[in-house]
């Protein structure tokens, strides 16, 4: 009568798996290849496409001065405000545009928008790369109910993992304590498979795009 529990009898099989080994069939598998399909497109316009099938708002703009004349629209077109940011680089463009915005930390629980940089775009997956070492910090990635990133065209890689490679080495090898994607607004269809915009994070979410590259290739 065999008494052995089902426990002893996978054990089993795990300690001869262990002691007599097999020879890997499999030897000659390439693991350094990409494992999707080449797009021909320029990466920026792939990412536009991916990002906006996510339910982004994409805006391309030309040079810097072209951002703040068609954020200025935005802002009094769609009457935004309770404009909150944090990021000097960022509160300078702001600033040229004569929209009234804050960056007292006082003011935050009142914000409507969020502006923030970003790390990197991903241009396959269509995704904004963050980490906590910009200036904006976390929480402007989830509070506001819209989420405004500025982001250049040199941020533009096709894959996550060279996002990953760039954030390790704008760092020197020190890697921040958050990294995360955003992949469009937020959203769950966790209750009754209803889709709910803006569940645990902003519902509205727009890349201000800005081609610094070409105005390089013009220089």
């Amino acid at each position: 009568m065999d008494e052995s529990t089902t426990k002893e009898k996978i054990l089993k099989r795990i300690r001869n798996a262990l002691i007599y080994k097999t020879e890997n069939i499999y030897s000659d598998i390439d693991f350094n290849s990409s494992v999707f399909s080449f797009n021909s497109d320029a990466p920026d316009i792939v990412f536009a496409q991916e990002f906006t099938k996510l339910g982004g708002q994409f805006v391309y703009c030309e040079n810097e001065a072209e951002f703040i004349s068609l954020f200025k629209d935005f802002c009094q077109q769609l009457k935004w405000n309770n404009l909150f940011c944090k990021e000097e680089d960022i509160i300078f463009l702001l600033e040229k545009t004569g929209i009234k915005f804050s960056t007292d930390d006082n003011d935050f629980i009142n914000c409507h928008i969020g502006i923030t940089s970003c790390e990197q775009l991903i241009s396959r997956v269509g995704s904004i790369m963050f980490s906590s070492r910009q200036g904006s910090g976390r929480k402007l990635l989830v509070f506001p109910e819209k989420h405004v990133v500025v982001a250049y065209s040199s941020q533009v890689v096709e894959d996550i993992q060279d996002a990953l490679v760039n954030v390790k080495e704008r760092y020197q090898g020190c890697i921040p304590s958050l990294i995360t994607m955003v992949a469009g607004p937020s959203r769950t269809a966790d209750i009754e498979k209803t889709l709910v915009m803006g569940a645990h994070g902003p519902k509205e979410l727009y890349v201000f795009f800005i081609d610094d590259l070409l105005n390089n290739e013009n220089d």
